[in-house]
């Protein structure tokens, strides 16, 4: 079946950043030990895209033994932010990608469903003249899946015609939920497809139909 809209995640897929916010919670999280540094860049690596406000919540249950208060979680934000902001800006994108978003005839859907902020990607992709190439661009809080039922429903296309293309098992799951088909980027296990970047997506889509 032809697939007829792209939802691309944006940490790893879209933008090479993943790095970027790795140091930015070793970083932020240093003031508690590097025991507690260590942990919260393990957590946040193992759950690629999910949100930046779930990993701060985990780390004080697990860590502190409490659950975050509303004040301390928007506190780290502002200082993940201020860690990490300039360096998004700069980060280059995904091999392929701008190729692919230059090349694509605009009867083909494109939507971004990340678990950054959704104010802070709507700047980022303003400041890399990314905007204009997607319908809408959707993030936290709201869940992952949450928003990835919400395009489809917005698109009106069914849901096995939507490619979820992710770097993370949030991302595989979200599609799964869904009922999306999914396109890894970096390896997954079998039987889903994946490539190590974008380079290749014109020719996947083809084949798909």
């Amino acid at each position: 079946m032809a697939i007829d809209v792209i939802v691309f995640d944006c940490d790893g897929v879209l933008l090479d950043s993943v790095d970027v916010k790795t140091r930015a919670f070793a970083s932020l999280f240093a003031e508690h030990g590097q025991e507690a540094a260590d942990f919260m860049v393990a957590y946040h690596l193992a759950h690629g895209g999910v949100s930046r406000y779930a990993k701060f919540a985990h780390f004080y249950r697990a860590r502190l033994g409490r659950e975050i208060t509303e004040a301390e979680s928007k506190a780290l934000d502002k200082r993940f932010t201020a860690a990490c902001l300039d360096a998004l800006l700069k980060a280059p994108m995904i091999p392929g990608a701008r190729e692919f978003l230059e090349a694509n005839p605009g009867d083909r859907p494109l939507y971004v469903c990340s678990g950054a902020p959704e104010l802070e990607l709507a700047f980022i992709f303003d400041h890399m003249d990314l905007t204009g190439y997607f319908k809408a661009i959707y993030g936290s809080p709201t869940p992952k899946a949450e928003n990835l039922a919400r395009i489809v429903a917005e698109c009106g296309a069914p849901a096995e015609t939507v490619l979820m293309v992710g770097d993370s098992g949030t991302d595989l799951d979200a599609a799964r939920r869904v009922g999306t088909r999914f396109l890894g980027i970096g390896e997954f296990p079998a039987p889903c497809d994946w490539m190590p970047d974008l380079t290749g997506l014109a020719v996947f889509l083809e084949k798909a139909g």
